[in-house]
């Protein structure tokens, strides 16, 4: 039988009953912030923080394997419109292109809105393009790999090193999307008709290699061919890249899928900024490497950096998810921002939260005349309005002055 364990993100922590070894899986997994019970054997306390999803950790031996499921304080349409912007600010898939609103959690809507772009990508067939293959043939194909046959063949004829391009199902696109769907075959909690759905985009695509895993995702480009597969092909690499949990410590079996929602606000803001900045005619760059120091040895990464036409930087930007203190924001948010504008000489920096703990608000610090904006977001509202937002911070950013 499934034990399942409801949390939702950024809740107060709870005590639970669990084995020893599904705790500490879960505490080394960092997929929730779990500690042992000083005073009751055999309880923890969980907590979860910013990964939403679920998780199922296996006992051997044990009587059925414990589901950690983490629900997201804001709604999973919101969170898969954040999702969908970041990924695809112009034509990507939004509200209502996939229809969510019948699941409530989380892997239920990714598995669902996956099945659903895969399907509509394939109902024309199956993409195919040119690969580039090298085997060993008896007959001369393509171009005679002449440094392979030489070390292989020492001088004989036959058989023949061989490179040649062979028009193929068998490409990078399709086998990202094959590598998503047995990834959520794999994962508890999927809806059965959904699995259904998932089992027949399988089949259509069964003749295309499947991934092994732990091996590096293949690379695509967005071009004209594989225009109808892009939506798909974005959803399916957000669900292989970053959320993944597999893995199995001391012969436990730990599988699961969890978004991170710091990455997520953080990818959102800083993609809707570069959007919105572009139309006032700015440019910007994401997580761009600059130097505090003279020596160029303490590096440091802001995650949004705005220039002037010029080329010159005239706005930094941080985006924090949650502020950890009841009271406000974090006094260290604002030393990493005094840093930034300091090194980037700039005499205004910005620090964008998702709304919860405090209103905008603006230091002036002394001695050094820089003031540190600090803007909240309200991801509550609808996605025009949250966008509205983001405007009328790129208007502030890019009437900031140098120093």
């Amino acid at each position: 039988m499934t034990h399942v364990i409801e949390l939702v993100e950024h809740a107060p922590a709870m005590g639970v009953a669990l084995p020893d070894a599904v705790g500490r899986a879960l505490a080394a997994g960092d997929i929730v912030d779990a500690a042992p019970d000083p005073y009751v054997p055999g309880h923890w306390s969980l907590r979860a923080g910013s990964k939403v999803g679920a998780v199922s950790v296996a006992v051997p031996g044990g009587d059925g394997p414990v589901t950690v499921r983490v629900a997201p304080k804001v709604s999973v349409a919101r969170l898969f419109f954040l999702l969908g912007y970041s990924l695809a600010p112009k034509g990507g898939w939004r509200d209502g292109e996939v229809d969510v609103t019948e699941h409530r959690d989380l892997l239920p809507a990714l598995a669902h809105a996956v099945e659903r772009q895969i399907d509509r990508a394939l109902r024309q067939g199956l993409l195919q393009g040119y690969r580039v293959t090298e085997e060993t043939s008896l007959v001369v194909r393509g171009r005679i790999r002449e440094a392979e046959q030489l070390r292989r063949r020492f001088g004989a004829t036959l058989p023949v090193e061989v490179e040649y391009d062979e028009f193929t199902a068998d490409i990078a696109e399709n086998r990202l999307l094959r590598a998503a769907v047995e990834r959520l075959l794999r994962l508890p909690g999927v809806p059965h008709d959904v699995r259904r759905g998932l089992l027949h985009q399988r089949a259509r695509l069964a003749d295309v290699t499947v991934i092994v895993r732990g091996r590096p995702l293949p690379a695509w480009q967005p071009n004209r061919l594989n225009a109808r597969y892009q939506h798909a092909l974005r959803l399916a690499r957000a669900v292989l890249e970053n959320a993944s949990v597999e893995h199995a410590p001391g012969g436990l079996h730990v599988d699961g899928f969890l978004f991170d929602m710091n990455k997520l606000f953080e990818d959102f803001v800083t993609v809707a900024l570069r959007e919105a900045c572009r139309g006032l005619g700015h440019s910007a760059r994401l997580q761009d490497p600059h130097h505090l120091d003279e020596a160029a040895a303490i590096r440091m990464r802001p995650d949004f950096v705005l220039y002037e036409p010029g080329g010159a930087p005239c706005a930094v930007v941080d985006a924090k998810y949650k502020a950890e203190k009841r009271d406000g924001f974090p006094d260290a948010d604002l030393y990493q921002m005094l840093a930034y504008c300091t090194a980037l000489g700039l005499r205004e920096g910005h620090l964008v939260y998702a709304k919860g703990n405090a209103p905008h608000a603006a230091h002036t610090v002394r001695h050094a005349g820089i003031v540190i904006h600090q803007h909240a977001l309200d991801l509550d509202q609808e996605p025009s309005g949250l966008l509205s937002d983001v405007e009328k911070v790129a208007a502030r950013l890019v009437n900031t002055q140098r120093v």
